[in-house]
């Protein structure tokens, strides 16, 4: 139960978005506001030393707020910094990691470099989605969960999704409602390659003909590859269609190009990742005679090129 509401003035930000202010002796983490404004707050969680709060009246607002391009913010779950423009988005971060290093791992480095901006919007290539069949509602929903809770939120669309992605929400809601085991199918992992976009379908029951025959249609149409996986990470297989090209990204600057399996980590942010793989490698300027170590390389993001 929410506590009643008190005003405050937000001192800065933690990693989660959440404004950090102080009041009777705790901290209070409150949902929603940004450094420097002066808003009311009601907690939703106590603890001995601080409190976790949700932003209920915005007094005074700071130059940086920007209205969120989403309309399903504040209800999803998946973000927590759409009301904060883009590039200070970037700055909080890396403000963030520098207390951290110096906090944490008693560094502090000499110089930092410009950061490296991209999309704020339609940029995520990999995602996953949870699925929910409602029998009340008598309604598939396909989303992320709502904030702080298991819910799944109802969705129309995605904005930082990839565009295309994002525009299969609501024909996917509309597909798995249709199908024999809509209550047993829990999750969608999406994968966006350069050739092909794949979903991977969490399936907790077999599928029937007519199933089937309805994912085929789906694949079809709207051109992407379906995958089933019935068990753990090592269930996963392709589906329909069987002849599609396989998931890859590619870094033409070095002429590589790195096919990958669904589940497999690989940034979500591809363009970005071009953009940085590049600036490191210039400051890198590996010789003939030298040997680099890629100590967290997964596919080889760095280690290859």
């Amino acid at each position: 139960m929410e506590s009643p509401s008190q005003v405050v003035t937000i001192e800065s930000l933690d990693q989660e978005g959440r404004g950090i202010a102080h009041a009777d002796g705790k901290v209070i983490f409150i949902e929603g506001a940004l450094t420097g404004e002066v808003v009311s707050y009601a907690s939703y969680r106590k603890k001995p030393a601080f409190e976790l709060a949700q932003m209920t009246q915005l007094h005074q607002a700071a130059s940086i707020r920007v209205e969120p391009e989403c309309k399903h913010y504040g209800v999803c779950g998946g973000c927590s910094m759409q009301h904060l423009d883009v590039r200070v988005q970037v700055a909080v971060k890396q403000r963030i990691l520098e207390d951290s290093l110096a906090r944490i791992g008693k560094v502090k480095p000499e110089t930092i470099l410009p950061a490296i901006y991209g999309q704020g919007w339609g940029y995520r290539e990999r995602a996953r989605i949870s699925a929910k069949y409602v029998i009340k509602k008598e309604k598939m929903l396909v989303g992320f969960h709502e904030k702080r809770s298991s819910f799944v939120a109802d969705m129309q669309n995605c904005e930082i999704l990839a565009p295309k992605i994002a525009g299969l929400i609501k024909p996917l809601a509309d597909l798995l409602q249709g199908l024999s085991i809509r209550d047993k199918l829990p999750q969608i992992e999406v994968a966006v390659g350069e050739n092909v976009d794949v979903l991977v379908l969490r399936i907790m029951a077999a599928l029937s003909a007519s199933d089937e025959a309805a994912l085929r249609a789906f694949a079809d149409l709207h051109q992407v590859q379906f995958w089933l996986q019935t068990g753990g990470p090592d269930s996963v297989v392709p589906f329909y269609p069987l002849d599609a090209p396989a998931l890859s990204y590619s870094l033409p600057e070095f002429g590589i190009v790195m096919p990958f399996a669904p589940g497999e980590f690989t940034q979500v942010n591809g363009q970005l990742n071009r953009v940085m793989i590049s600036r490191a490698m210039r400051l890198l300027n590996p010789q003939p005679d030298e040997r680099i170590a890629d100590f967290f390389c997964g596919l080889g993001n760095f280690t290859l090129p």
